[in-house]
Protein backbone atom coordinates (compact mmCIF):
# COMPACT_ATOMS: atom_id res chain seq x y z
CA UNK A 1 0.00 0.00 0.00
CA UNK A 2 1.24 3.70 -0.91
CA UNK A 3 0.27 6.43 0.79
CA UNK A 4 1.77 10.28 1.75
CA UNK A 5 4.68 9.91 3.37
CA UNK A 6 4.50 10.47 7.18
CA UNK A 7 6.80 12.78 8.01
CA UNK A 8 5.74 15.43 4.98
CA UNK A 9 3.39 17.62 7.71
CA UNK A 10 1.28 18.76 4.86
CA UNK A 11 0.02 14.96 4.15
CA UNK A 12 -3.41 14.04 5.12
CA UNK A 13 -6.35 12.31 4.36
CA UNK A 14 -9.51 14.82 3.48
CA UNK A 15 -11.54 12.39 6.13
CA UNK A 16 -11.76 11.58 9.53
CA UNK A 17 -11.88 7.63 8.62
CA UNK A 18 -8.93 6.53 7.30
CA UNK A 19 -10.86 3.80 5.42
CA UNK A 20 -13.89 4.60 2.64
CA UNK A 21 -17.03 2.24 3.68
CA UNK A 22 -17.94 -0.90 1.54
CA UNK A 23 -20.51 0.46 -1.25
CA UNK A 24 -19.02 3.76 -0.71
CA UNK A 25 -18.13 6.16 -4.06
CA UNK A 26 -14.79 7.16 -3.81
CA UNK A 27 -12.66 9.62 -6.29
CA UNK A 28 -9.55 8.20 -7.64
CA UNK A 29 -6.80 8.59 -10.28
CA UNK A 30 -5.47 6.09 -12.56
CA UNK A 31 -2.14 5.49 -12.12
CA UNK A 32 -1.15 2.19 -14.31
CA UNK A 33 -3.07 -0.42 -15.95
CA UNK A 34 -2.16 -4.09 -15.81
CA UNK A 35 -3.35 -7.72 -16.94
CA UNK A 36 -5.49 -7.99 -13.40
CA UNK A 37 -6.79 -4.74 -13.71
CA UNK A 38 -6.03 -0.58 -13.01
CA UNK A 39 -3.65 0.54 -10.10
CA UNK A 40 -5.50 3.87 -8.73
CA UNK A 41 -4.39 6.28 -6.01
CA UNK A 42 -7.74 7.12 -3.38
CA UNK A 43 -7.60 10.97 -3.85
CA UNK A 44 -10.07 11.54 -0.87
CA UNK A 45 -7.84 9.17 1.56
CA UNK A 46 -4.42 10.66 1.15
CA UNK A 47 -3.62 8.12 -2.18
CA UNK A 48 -3.73 4.93 -0.49
CA UNK A 49 -3.86 2.64 -3.38
CA UNK A 50 -6.36 0.53 -4.91
CA UNK A 51 -7.20 -1.66 -7.73
CA UNK A 52 -10.30 -1.80 -9.99
CA UNK A 53 -10.94 -5.54 -10.89
CA UNK A 54 -10.83 -6.18 -14.99
CA UNK A 55 -14.29 -7.84 -14.36
CA UNK A 56 -15.13 -4.66 -12.74
CA UNK A 57 -14.48 -1.90 -15.62
CA UNK A 58 -17.65 -2.54 -17.53
CA UNK A 59 -21.08 -4.58 -17.57
CA UNK A 60 -20.63 -5.33 -21.01
CA UNK A 61 -18.01 -7.04 -22.76
CA UNK A 62 -14.44 -5.26 -22.55
CA UNK A 63 -13.19 -4.79 -26.28
CA UNK A 64 -10.53 -2.50 -25.34
CA UNK A 65 -9.12 -1.17 -22.13
CA UNK A 66 -7.89 1.58 -22.94
CA UNK A 67 -11.12 3.08 -24.08
CA UNK A 68 -12.70 2.23 -20.59
CA UNK A 69 -9.77 3.09 -18.80
CA UNK A 70 -7.18 5.41 -19.22
CA UNK A 71 -3.70 6.40 -16.77
CA UNK A 72 -3.86 9.92 -15.37
CA UNK A 73 -7.57 10.43 -15.45
CA UNK A 74 -10.17 10.47 -12.37
CA UNK A 75 -12.65 8.17 -12.12
CA UNK A 76 -15.47 7.49 -9.20
CA UNK A 77 -15.92 3.84 -8.58
CA UNK A 78 -17.31 1.80 -5.77
CA UNK A 79 -15.58 -0.18 -2.80
CA UNK A 80 -15.67 -3.38 -3.12
CA UNK A 81 -13.68 -4.82 0.11
CA UNK A 82 -11.66 -3.05 2.13
CA UNK A 83 -8.75 -4.86 3.96
CA UNK A 84 -7.22 -2.57 6.68
CA UNK A 85 -4.39 -4.61 8.01
CA UNK A 86 -3.02 -5.39 4.42
CA UNK A 87 -3.84 -2.25 2.82
CA UNK A 88 -5.85 -3.90 0.25
CA UNK A 89 -8.55 -1.67 -1.92
CA UNK A 90 -10.43 -3.32 -4.64
CA UNK A 91 -12.52 -1.20 -6.03
CA UNK A 92 -15.48 -1.35 -9.00
CA UNK A 93 -16.02 1.14 -11.88
CA UNK A 94 -19.37 -1.04 -13.43
CA UNK A 95 -21.10 -0.84 -10.42
CA UNK A 96 -21.57 2.65 -9.75
CA UNK A 97 -24.38 4.51 -11.34
CA UNK A 98 -25.07 8.03 -12.90
CA UNK A 99 -26.58 9.56 -9.92
CA UNK A 100 -23.54 8.37 -8.11
CA UNK A 101 -20.95 9.95 -9.97
CA UNK A 102 -22.79 13.43 -10.06
CA UNK A 103 -23.19 13.55 -6.52
CA UNK A 104 -19.48 12.36 -5.78
CA UNK A 105 -18.07 14.81 -8.19
CA UNK A 106 -19.69 17.62 -6.37
CA UNK A 107 -18.54 16.17 -3.07
CA UNK A 108 -14.75 16.11 -4.28
CA UNK A 109 -15.10 19.12 -5.48
CA UNK A 110 -15.88 20.95 -2.20
CA UNK A 111 -13.54 18.25 -0.50
CA UNK A 112 -11.11 19.13 -2.54
CA UNK A 113 -11.39 22.70 -1.87
CA UNK A 114 -11.36 22.53 1.79
CA UNK A 115 -8.46 20.58 1.33
CA UNK A 116 -6.63 23.10 -0.18
CA UNK A 117 -7.74 26.28 1.91
CA UNK A 118 -6.55 23.36 4.92
CA UNK A 119 -3.07 22.74 3.25
CA UNK A 120 -2.42 26.41 2.35
CA UNK A 121 -2.98 27.60 6.00
CA UNK A 122 -0.93 24.64 7.24
CA UNK A 123 2.08 25.43 4.88
CA UNK A 124 1.82 29.39 5.81
CA UNK A 125 1.64 29.23 9.73
CA UNK A 126 4.50 25.89 9.77
CA UNK A 127 1.59 23.34 11.40
CA UNK A 128 1.31 20.23 10.47
CA UNK A 129 -2.04 19.75 8.19
CA UNK A 130 -3.76 16.63 9.98
CA UNK A 131 -3.24 18.50 13.64
CA UNK A 132 -5.51 21.05 11.78
CA UNK A 133 -8.14 18.47 10.74
CA UNK A 134 -8.12 17.30 14.02
CA UNK A 135 -8.39 20.90 15.92
CA UNK A 136 -11.43 21.90 13.78
CA UNK A 137 -11.39 20.52 10.07
CA UNK A 138 -12.84 17.09 10.70
CA UNK A 139 -15.38 18.70 13.44
CA UNK A 140 -16.65 20.93 10.81
CA UNK A 141 -17.86 17.87 8.93
CA UNK A 142 -19.81 16.35 11.61
CA UNK A 143 -21.23 19.97 12.56
CA UNK A 144 -22.44 21.00 8.87
CA UNK A 145 -22.11 17.52 7.09
CA UNK A 146 -19.80 18.67 5.06
CA UNK A 147 -16.66 21.15 6.07
CA UNK A 148 -17.11 23.55 3.04
CA UNK A 149 -20.61 24.57 4.26
CA UNK A 150 -19.07 25.78 7.63
CA UNK A 151 -16.34 27.15 5.45
CA UNK A 152 -19.20 29.17 3.71
CA UNK A 153 -21.11 30.42 6.52
CA UNK A 154 -17.68 31.23 8.30
CA UNK A 155 -17.67 34.30 5.49
CA UNK A 156 -20.55 35.84 7.03
CA UNK A 157 -20.65 34.54 10.69
CA UNK A 158 -17.12 33.98 12.15
CA UNK A 159 -18.19 33.43 15.75
CA UNK A 160 -20.66 31.13 14.76
CA UNK A 161 -18.31 28.81 12.89
CA UNK A 162 -15.26 28.78 15.36
CA UNK A 163 -16.30 30.35 18.24
CA UNK A 164 -16.06 27.00 20.03
CA UNK A 165 -12.52 26.48 18.55
CA UNK A 166 -9.50 27.39 20.56
CA UNK A 167 -7.38 28.35 17.34
CA UNK A 168 -4.21 30.14 17.44
CA UNK A 169 -4.45 33.66 16.43
CA UNK A 170 -1.87 33.62 13.27
CA UNK A 171 -3.64 29.80 12.34
CA UNK A 172 -6.94 31.72 12.44
CA UNK A 173 -5.81 34.64 10.54
CA UNK A 174 -4.72 33.00 7.74
CA UNK A 175 -7.28 30.56 7.30
CA UNK A 176 -10.22 33.28 7.11
CA UNK A 177 -7.44 35.05 4.73
CA UNK A 178 -7.90 31.96 2.39
CA UNK A 179 -11.63 31.19 3.35
CA UNK A 180 -12.70 34.51 2.07
CA UNK A 181 -10.10 34.49 -0.76
CA UNK A 182 -11.61 31.02 -2.55
CA UNK A 183 -14.80 31.13 -1.24
CA UNK A 184 -16.31 34.75 -1.68
CA UNK A 185 -19.43 35.07 -4.05
CA UNK A 186 -18.28 36.49 -7.29
CA UNK A 187 -20.75 38.45 -8.79
CA UNK A 188 -22.73 36.78 -10.95
CA UNK A 189 -24.51 38.58 -14.41
CA UNK A 190 -28.30 37.92 -14.71
CA UNK A 191 -31.13 38.97 -17.83
CA UNK A 192 -34.59 38.43 -18.79
CA UNK A 193 -35.64 39.65 -22.23
CA UNK A 194 -39.40 40.85 -22.50
CA UNK A 195 -41.61 42.48 -24.95
CA UNK A 196 -43.35 45.54 -23.88
CA UNK A 197 -45.70 47.29 -26.17
CA UNK A 198 -48.55 49.83 -26.22
CA UNK A 199 -51.25 51.37 -28.78
CA UNK A 200 -52.94 53.48 -26.99
CA UNK A 201 -52.87 56.95 -27.29
CA UNK A 202 -49.81 57.39 -24.63
CA UNK A 203 -47.77 55.02 -26.61
CA UNK A 204 -44.10 55.90 -26.59
CA UNK A 205 -44.87 57.89 -22.59
CA UNK A 206 -46.60 54.60 -21.33
CA UNK A 207 -43.58 52.46 -22.48
CA UNK A 208 -41.18 54.42 -20.84
CA UNK A 209 -43.36 55.31 -17.89
CA UNK A 210 -43.42 51.43 -17.62
CA UNK A 211 -39.86 50.93 -17.67
CA UNK A 212 -38.95 53.32 -15.46
CA UNK A 213 -41.08 51.55 -12.98
CA UNK A 214 -38.63 48.70 -13.30
CA UNK A 215 -35.03 50.06 -12.77
CA UNK A 216 -35.75 49.24 -9.41
CA UNK A 217 -32.53 47.89 -6.30
CA UNK A 218 -32.73 45.46 -3.81
CA UNK A 219 -33.90 48.08 -1.36
CA UNK A 220 -37.20 48.79 -3.22
CA UNK A 221 -37.86 44.55 -3.05
CA UNK A 222 -40.27 44.04 -0.40
CA UNK A 223 -39.13 43.12 3.03
CA UNK A 224 -39.69 39.10 4.11
CA UNK A 225 -37.63 39.80 7.42
CA UNK A 226 -34.02 38.59 5.60
CA UNK A 227 -32.38 42.21 5.31
CA UNK A 228 -29.68 41.34 7.45
CA UNK A 229 -28.93 38.27 5.30
CA UNK A 230 -28.98 40.52 1.57
CA UNK A 231 -26.52 43.00 3.56
CA UNK A 232 -24.31 39.70 4.25
CA UNK A 233 -24.28 38.67 0.68
CA UNK A 234 -23.44 42.20 -0.77
CA UNK A 235 -26.39 42.40 -2.81
CA UNK A 236 -28.73 45.80 -0.69
CA UNK A 237 -26.77 47.50 -4.16
CA UNK A 238 -27.92 45.54 -6.33
CA UNK A 239 -29.57 47.81 -9.45
CA UNK A 240 -31.99 46.43 -11.87
CA UNK A 241 -31.20 48.74 -15.57
CA UNK A 242 -32.86 48.24 -18.94
CA UNK A 243 -31.31 48.35 -22.66
CA UNK A 244 -33.70 48.49 -25.76
CA UNK A 245 -32.47 46.05 -28.13
CA UNK A 246 -35.26 46.26 -30.85
CA UNK A 247 -38.65 47.92 -30.37
CA UNK A 248 -40.81 45.88 -28.80
CA UNK A 249 -38.20 43.73 -26.98
CA UNK A 250 -35.95 44.96 -24.18
CA UNK A 251 -33.31 43.52 -21.71
CA UNK A 252 -34.04 44.00 -17.67
CA UNK A 253 -29.92 43.45 -16.59
CA UNK A 254 -28.27 43.33 -12.86
CA UNK A 255 -25.24 42.00 -11.35
CA UNK A 256 -25.74 40.23 -8.12
CA UNK A 257 -23.43 37.62 -5.55
CA UNK A 258 -26.78 35.26 -4.60
CA UNK A 259 -28.78 34.52 -7.75
CA UNK A 260 -31.95 33.68 -6.21
CA UNK A 261 -31.96 37.38 -4.68
CA UNK A 262 -30.78 38.50 -8.13
CA UNK A 263 -33.60 36.65 -10.08
CA UNK A 264 -35.97 37.42 -7.37
CA UNK A 265 -35.22 41.20 -7.76
CA UNK A 266 -35.50 40.90 -11.92
CA UNK A 267 -39.23 39.33 -10.87
CA UNK A 268 -39.75 42.13 -9.74
CA UNK A 269 -38.95 44.76 -11.86
CA UNK A 270 -40.96 42.34 -14.72
CA UNK A 271 -44.11 42.80 -12.26
CA UNK A 272 -44.15 46.19 -11.30
CA UNK A 273 -43.45 46.60 -15.26
CA UNK A 274 -46.38 44.60 -16.31
CA UNK A 275 -48.35 46.53 -13.78
CA UNK A 276 -47.76 49.89 -14.96
CA UNK A 277 -48.12 48.93 -19.16
CA UNK A 278 -51.31 46.77 -18.61
CA UNK A 279 -52.87 50.26 -16.58
CA UNK A 280 -52.24 52.21 -19.27
CA UNK A 281 -53.78 49.41 -22.07
CA UNK A 282 -50.30 48.01 -23.19
CA UNK A 283 -48.97 44.58 -23.20
CA UNK A 284 -45.70 43.28 -21.69
CA UNK A 285 -44.97 39.60 -22.51
CA UNK A 286 -41.87 37.75 -20.89
CA UNK A 287 -39.88 36.26 -23.91
CA UNK A 288 -36.98 34.46 -21.23
CA UNK A 289 -37.14 34.37 -17.84
CA UNK A 290 -34.26 36.02 -15.88
CA UNK A 291 -30.80 33.61 -15.81
CA UNK A 292 -27.59 34.16 -15.20
CA UNK A 293 -25.34 34.62 -18.15
CA UNK A 294 -21.91 33.73 -19.19
CA UNK A 295 -18.99 35.84 -20.38
CA UNK A 296 -19.52 35.28 -23.75
CA UNK A 297 -23.48 35.87 -23.96
CA UNK A 298 -22.25 39.62 -22.12
CA UNK A 299 -19.92 39.79 -24.90
CA UNK A 300 -22.64 38.87 -27.84
CA UNK A 301 -25.04 41.23 -26.23
CA UNK A 302 -22.76 44.38 -26.11
CA UNK A 303 -21.85 43.58 -29.63
CA UNK A 304 -25.24 43.10 -30.65
CA UNK A 305 -26.04 46.91 -29.01
CA UNK A 306 -22.89 48.02 -30.46
CA UNK A 307 -24.87 46.64 -34.17
CA UNK A 308 -27.98 48.67 -33.09
CA UNK A 309 -26.07 51.17 -32.55
CA UNK A 310 -24.39 51.89 -35.58
CA UNK A 311 -27.26 51.09 -37.69
CA UNK A 312 -29.20 53.94 -36.24
CA UNK A 313 -26.46 56.36 -36.36
CA UNK A 314 -26.10 55.25 -40.43
CA UNK A 315 -30.36 55.35 -40.90
CA UNK A 316 -30.37 58.82 -39.32
CA UNK A 317 -27.08 59.76 -41.74
CA UNK A 318 -29.37 58.81 -44.43
CA UNK A 319 -32.49 60.49 -43.52
CA UNK A 320 -30.56 64.56 -42.90
CA UNK A 321 -28.59 63.39 -46.44
CA UNK A 322 -32.75 63.39 -48.17
CA UNK A 323 -33.56 66.28 -46.20
CA UNK A 324 -31.03 67.94 -47.35
CA UNK A 325 -31.41 66.97 -51.39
Amino acid sequence: MSSGAPSDPLSCRMYEKKFPDIDEPVMVNVRSVAEMGAYVALLEYNNIEGMILLSELSKRRIRSIPKLIRVGRNEVVAVLRVDKEKGYIDLSKRRVEEKDIAQLEEKYAKSKEVHTIMRQTAKVTGKVLEDLYVQFGWPLYKKYGHAYIGFCKAIQNEEEVFGEFDIEPEVYETLMKMIRRRLTPSAVRLRADVEVSCDTYEGIEAIKRALRAGEISAADLPSDGDDAAADDDGDADAQVSVKLVAPPLYVFLTTANNTDKGTALLNEAIARTKAVIEEAGGKMNLKIPPRATSERDEKDFTALLKDLERANAEVDGDDSADDEE
